[in-house]
């Protein structure tokens, strides 16, 4: 995502964002969520556990697979398919119909899983990965296209250390790690409810386990607006009240452009002379 930067290969998601909290990379690009599959596990875990990081930038990207193999393999031949687990999924249809007595084994990554079939005396006959990592592992394509869906688009995001903030543009979204301070009726509604009254628009919401047994989970949020709007900062503050733990993820660009629409009373204006409103009155200027 910057242009002319220098690129480090990494085997996966927890390597990148290693390589970003120990200095070896100033920032990486991964996955967090499929329009198909839903959010991406590795990452939504890594930015509830693990050192805080910083989103500066997202990007939307169409997701293409090919059946990939080595030169000269035909298609009828091969036993062992090597592939990430989010493209077995995304291809079972074609693997079912096409592959029906083929083995079919997670790799790390989908270009993990190229450059493994492309070596010599690989166990493997074949790859689903993108076009681009057959054209770079001198693999060929002996089906293309073989998602289940034409229409499937991956979200990345670009993460860095703890820093300055992109500045608001209008069109931002904002991304946060919530946990609760304990497990009682209307908790989730407690917390919806700080965005509700705010007309902070959520695009995205997900439960994950805090590790600490059955039924107990963290929050992962997506919202429109940017912390320094001030239905988005008052939100955020109002989780800060009644959660146990608020994780600040970033307010960063939306790379659709779409911008929020403002509900009446929520604009940065009606916070200000609200709060001027209130002043007056405590000041005895009824």
């Amino acid at each position: 995502m910057e242009p002319g930067a220098e690129q480090l290969s990494c085997a996966n998601v927890t390597a990148a964002l290693n390589a970003v909290r120990n200095g070896e990379a100033d920032g990486a690009v991964v996955p967090l969520e499929n329009s198909l599959e839903g959010g991406i596990t590795t990452t939504l875990d890594e930015f509830a556990w693990g050192e805080p990081l910083l989103i500066t930038a997202e990007l939307l990207l169409p997701v293409r697979f090919s059946l990939l193999a080595r030169p000269d393999t035909e298609i009828g031949h091969i036993k062992r398919v090597y592939t990430h687990p989010a493209a077995i999924t995304q291809c079972r249809a074609f693997t079912s119909r096409e592959l029906p007595d083929a083995v079919v084994v997670s790799a790390p990554s989908t270009a993990a899983a190229a450059q493994e079939v492309a070596l010599p005396g690989s166990p493997y006959d074949a790859a689903i990965a993108a076009p681009i990592a057959g054209e770079h592992y001198g693999l060929v394509e002996l089906a293309g296209d073989i998602g289940d869906r034409s229409d499937t688009v991956t979200r990345f995001i670009r993460v860095s250390r703890p820093g300055a903030l992109p500045e608001p543009t209008g069109s931002d979204r904002t991304t946060l790690v919530v946990f609760l301070a304990d497990d009682h009726p209307g908790a989730l509604l407690e917390m919806l409810t700080e965005f509700s009254v705010r007309g902070v628009n959520l695009s995205r919401i997900e439960s994950r386990p805090t590790r600490d047994g059955i039924g107990h989970y963290f929050f992962h949020f997506d919202f429109e607006g940017h912390v320094a709007d001030a239905r988005v900062g008052e939100a955020i503050s109002g989780l800060h009240r009644i959660c146990e733990q608020v994780r600040f993820l970033g307010s960063y660009p939306r790379a659709d452009g779409v911008a929020p629409q403002i509900k009446r009373g929520t604009a940065d204006a009606d916070f200000a002379e609200a709060g001027q409103w209130l002043a007056r009155i405590r000041a005895g200027q009824v």
